[in-house]
């Protein structure tokens, strides 16, 4: 099973089917494969700069049915960031495409995806979210992050649907964006449903959507009911890795849901929970330490608590960011949180909180809201409201760019009580 042939099946199929909406413009699958077997490059491997538009698709595509290793380059990234993604390297004779990780400090590590993982993963998103043909998706995920790729791109030409490709997402273009094409997919990160969400019902508008499938960040509970109660689709929250080449693990259409749960292992996964906590993930023949921490109840629904290393320690005890997170977006003018554990002489780590909050909604107010649905040592004696997050170009938040060290200058002596 190879992701070579992925395009030219589909076009042969159904060829005269829109495969690409883009700036009001169509593009059929006949037309998609003409641009990608145009494009095919002569090298073996391929570093691509993929922004959201049709000729990345196509180069994409095209690349692969020469026999080339595709490797993804976001545009947002610096000339640096390029080569460092860009050294020679010798794939695996069945590598389709190479991915970097990312969220981490030092050089990023190269992943090699084969044809089958990567065509396997698409085609089962797509049996396990109920999507078909008829479908139209939402492409505002970025096609160099593999949720853009799989998720978006992959997952559409396997089923020969068309995908509403956009540059970048902006809720109220994408309201427009989303009546115009009939979109009734969306495909999105957390940050993304929550915009679109506070547009809709400022702008007193609904849409054709179906349902939604949320994945790349943690999605707050907060978002999730906000979005079903504006647009009255279910929300179906997954979890993925790169090194997977897509989903690890999702809610399915017509299951049961479990609030809060990424769901349970997909097709060719298992999951299991090592002796400190951390999420495994078991895949052809070998088990990936996730970097999470997490749980499993007793029907194998998968409930993230934290990255391993956000885990903050303070005064011996373990305080999970994503459960104070949590705590916060309860509140009605939050519209995004961030906790992080910064020095302390005495407790080790203090529990502080970065918010972007609306107006009037005061610092000390959020400390009190978190004080009372948090353990008494969890929540946070500090609050900073800020304008915005660090993000990487897939959108992830960037806790390393937080700066630790001044945070911790404004705690004052004392502040950090027991």
């Amino acid at each position: 099973m190879t992701l070579a042939t992925l395009l030219a099946e589909t076009a042969a199929r159904v060829p005269d089917r829109p495969a690409l909406a883009f700036e009001g413009n169509c593009i059929t699958y006949a037309e998609l494969d003409a641009m990608a077997e145009a494009a095919a490059p002569a090298n073996r491997v391929v570093p691509l700069s993929m922004p959201n538009e049709p000729g990345s698709v196509a180069r994409y595509h095209g690349a692969l049915r020469r026999g080339a290793v595709v490797v993804p380059l976001s545009p947002l990234l610096a000339p640096a960031e390029v080569e460092l993604r860009s050294r020679p390297f010798a794939p695996a004779p069945d590598t389709a495409a190479a991915l970097f990780t990312s969220g981490t400090t030092g050089e990023p590590k190269r992943i090699e995806l084969s044809h089958a993982q990567l065509r396997a993963n698409a085609e089962y998103l797509a049996q396990a979210l109920g999507v078909t043909g008829d479908d139209v998706l939402w492409g505002s995920a970025p096609l160099s992050h593999v949720f853009g790729m799989t998720g978006c791109m992959n997952m559409a030409i396997a089923l020969g649907a068309k995908l509403a490709l956009v540059r970048r997402f902006d809720p109220c273009e994408a309201l427009e964006t989303i009546e115009r094409e009939g979109v009734t997919v969306f495909m999105g990160v957390p940050t993304m449903l929550a915009a679109l969400a506070d547009a809709a019902r400022e702008q007193k508008r609904t849409s054709c959507l179906r349902l939604a499938h949320c994945g790349g960040a943690p999605l707050p509970l907060g978002t999730l009911r906000a979005f079903e109660e504006t647009f009255g689709v279910p929300v179906y929250e997954g979890y993925g890795m790169t090194e997977v080449g897509g989903v690890v693990a999702l809610n399915h259409a017509g299951a049961p849901r479990r609030p809060g749960s990424v769901g349970t292992a997909a097709a060719g996964q298992e999951l299991r929970i090592a002796d400190d906590g951390e999420v495994l993930v078991g895949t052809e023949g070998r088990w990936l330490a996730t970097g999470d921490v997490g749980r499993l109840d007793e029907d194998g629904h998968l409930f993230l608590l934290d990255r391993k290393k956000d885990v903050i320690l303070r005064g011996g005890y373990s305080v999970y960011p994503r459960q104070v997170e949590e705590a916060l977006h309860q509140h009605p003018s939050v519209r995004e949180a961030v906790v992080v554990g910064v020095p302390h002489a005495r407790l080790g780590e203090e529990v502080v909180a970065l918010v972007v909050a609306g107006r009037g909604c005061s610092a000390d107010a959020l400390r009190e809201f978190a004080r009372e649905r948090v353990a008494a040592y969890a929540y946070p004696r500090l609050v900073v409201l800020v304008d915005e997050l660090p993000r990487n170009p897939s959108g992830k938040i960037l806790r390393r760019e937080i700066d630790r060290d001044a945070l911790a200058a404004i705690l004052e002596p004392g502040r950090g009580e027991s």
